[in-house]
């Protein structure tokens, strides 16, 4: 979590702290969005973000910074690498340069090395381009300096942008390689260099799959199939806004194979620039609500996981959420596996639990029958927790829970039967007059398995974050209910439903 600010507010108003997160990261100040320079040195995490230092709209960007010991509790860093008449520093990625290939800093100290957009203003000799350039820290990320050779990747390309950079160790050799994005032409653009410094270009990938909006943060890993190290994929990530699978900002992915050179997709739908999206529920989306955005991995963590952070907001509305003084968080950090199922690759997502230790309240039910109709649960924890549930529908043709209750207020969590559907609706959630595109539904195919439904479900003070089935499908949205709407239901159409188990945490 983050440090917070206390503001006097006006007699019967909310706080202005009201809706800030309390295990999502949000800035104590101005605003926040996507997350960039994610890097693991010496038992820290560090998260870089896009951030006005100067204010609470988009504007003036820079890189914020945080650091964690454990991918839970968070606390603010100076801003990092600051805009200034040249430039603004646009989304990018970090590397820990072990063995100082770039030189900028010792074989006894290597450097943090960020690589970053530098999205060039009028006042630049290179003004309205967006080139990469570089950013080194030889204090673990306290204190940065610019490259003065500055930028070191130019295309001279309006739109050329979030460099994710790793360091690759196979069959075509060993080098760092840089995945960025023409994001206007909808393509990822692969370089790579010995040096951080001097870049080489290798391939092109895309048009391809959802392209309804620019393309953006992309990322490229590999993954063992199911835990099998002798099976290894590569999965490449490619945010785009708009045009994402519930409206406004999405990201999607694709599977397949890198030789050092050329990414090659074996979960391709769809080829080139799309104006019909109708085959749009066909691709592999990271999430299939409103309010995940921007994600990206951590490099250099230990035992080879991979865990990312999105950003958790739309642009559709990120501009108008009711907050005062800061605006927009981050998801929860999700360590991402690949799996086989049915046939086909598919990301796993497990959140980093915020609730896994003492201090809570627990409140249990189950197994029990669940009647036609809907039971407030008295006494559970619903304002900030985590919901475990497993629940047999039978003959019911509809189940579900029953989220942030109050007076005329809920946001309601559904699995409908036939369909094979869950549903997120948010449509009376609380404060949703700020954007008219707010009021929604997100749904995602959910088969049963073994004629049950098991759900994860992490609330915090305006968001909800739903895993089913194991991570093998996540539906993530904010919600601005009334400060006394913490109730939690259970509920089903028809009768035969059977609750199995239900825990919630919380408090």
């Amino acid at each position: 979590m983050t440090a917070t600010t206390t503001a006097a507010a006006p007699a019967g108003a909310p706080s202005p702290e009201r809706f800030r997160p309390e295990y999502h990261y949000s800035a104590e100040r101005n605003w926040l969005n996507d997350p960039n320079g994610l890097v693991f040195v010496n038992g820290t995490y560090h998260l870089f973000y896009q951030h006005n230092p100067f204010g609470s709209e988009w504007g003036n960007m820079s890189w914020g910074h945080a650091t964690s010991p454990d991918l839970l509790q968070w606390q603010e860093q100076p801003v990092a690498i600051l805009c200034d008449d040249q430039e603004a520093i646009f989304s990018g990625s970090a590397v820990f340069d072990e063995h100082n290939t770039s030189g900028l800093g010792t074989t006894g100290n290597p450097p943090l090395v960020a690589i970053y957009t530098s999205a060039y203003s009028d006042a630049s000799p290179l003004a309205g381009r967006q080139a990469q350039s570089l950013a080194y820290s030889l204090d673990e990320g306290r204190t940065w300096t610019k490259y003065s050779g500055n930028p070191v990747l130019d295309r001279a390309s309006a739109d050329f942008r979030d460099p994710k950079v790793f360091w690759y160790d196979g069959t075509a050799g060993s080098y760092w390689v840089m995945v960025a994005v023409e994001a206007v032409q909808r393509e990822v653009v692969l370089y790579k260099s010995t040096d951080l410094m001097a870049w080489e270009y290798l391939s092109t990938f895309g048009p391809a799959n959802a392209t309804g909006g620019v393309w953006e943060c992309p990322d490229l890993f590999e993954l063992p199939i199911d835990g099998k190290r002798e099976a290894m994929k590569w999965v490449l990530v490619v945010n785009l806004s708009p045009g994402g699978i519930a409206g406004g900002s999405g990201g999607q992915y694709f599977v397949g194979e890198f030789d050092g050179v050329k990414f090659r997709s074996e979960s391709t739908v769809t080829e080139g620039l799309q104006t019909d999206d109708s085959r749009m529920r066909e691709y592999s989306w990271l999430d299939w609500g409103r309010d995940y955005y921007a994600a990206v991995s951590f490099s250099n963590v230990p035992d080879g996981r991979r865990i990312m952070i999105g950003w958790m907001s739309n642009w559709n509305y990120s501009a108008q959420t009711p907050s005062e003084g800061w605006r927009n968080s981050m998801s929860l950090p999700r360590e991402v596996t690949l799996t086989r199922q049915n046939g086909a690759l598919m990301l796993r997502q497990h959140a980093v639990d915020p609730f896994n230790g003492p201090g809570f309240r627990n409140f249990q039910r189950g197994p029990q029958p669940l009647a036609s109709g809907a039971v407030e649960l008295v006494g559970a924890p619903g304002e900030v927790a985590r919901i475990d549930a497993e629940i047999e529908p039978g003959r019911a043709t509809r189940v579900g829970l029953l989220l942030k209750a109050g007076d005329g207020e809920q946001t309601v969590l559904s699995y409908d039967v036939a369909e094979g559907v869950l549903r997120l609706d948010r449509r009376e959630s609380g404060n949703m007059g700020f954007h008219e595109a707010f009021p929604s539904i997100e749904s995602v195919a959910v088969p049963l398995e073994n004629g049950r439904l098991r759900l994860q479900v992490y609330l915090d003070r305006c968001s909800i974050e739903v895993f089913a089935h194991d991570g093998r499908a996540t539906i993530t949205d904010l919600v601005f209910p009334s400060e006394s709407s913490t109730g939690v239901g259970i509920f089903a159409e028809g009768e035969g439903a059977r609750l199995l188990a239900l825990n919630i945490k919380g408090h």
